[in-house]
């Protein structure tokens, strides 16, 4: 019988997990410092998150193992008549655990909850380089309808 996943919203117990996830890929790895004690700047952004009532990280469970993440921000804009959106950054599952249904679990889990929230879209966006990623959103719905840009500073 197939283990039931759940959603929470991620505790600061739950971080050393959620960086280890997120180091643990390719391009995660070149970009992120699991190590231990935690740097203190992970420390900090989840503070920040955490205290902010439109910003959410979710972790979801197995039998009390995090076994996967995500960050979902919601956010109003004067465009689309003043409507809300929600960003989905920062997807993650174990490794152990890919292929296996999590990562849609926990999307079609954010789209909900941007339902509730009462957002008329939800956006995100994937590394080029992730191909698979590319393709995973696309099954679960999502279009490239716009060009995303950025600018390290």
């Amino acid at each position: 019988m197939e283990k039931k996943i759940t959603f929470r919203i991620a505790t600061e117990q739950d971080l050393d997990k959620i960086v280890k996830m997120l180091a643990d890929d390719t391009l995660g790895s070149k970009r992120e410092r699991y190590e231990q004690p935690l740097p203190e700047s992970y420390l900090k952004a989840f503070q920040a998150i955490t205290s902010d009532p439109n910003n959410e990280l979710v972790v979801a469970c197995q039998d009390n193992e995090v076994i996967g993440v995500l960050q979902i921000t919601f956010t109003p804009y004067i465009t689309h008549q003043g409507r809300w959106r929600a960003t989905i950054e920062g997807v993650r599952t174990s490794s152990s655990e890919r292929g296996k249904g999590v990562g849609t679990e926990l999307i079609r889990w954010a789209i909900q909850r941007a339902r509730e929230r009462d957002c008329h879209l939800v956006q995100l966006t994937t590394d080029k380089k992730r191909n698979d990623a590319l393709r995973f959103y696309e099954q679960l719905g999502f279009k490239a309808t716009h060009e995303g840009m950025k600018m390290k500073l």
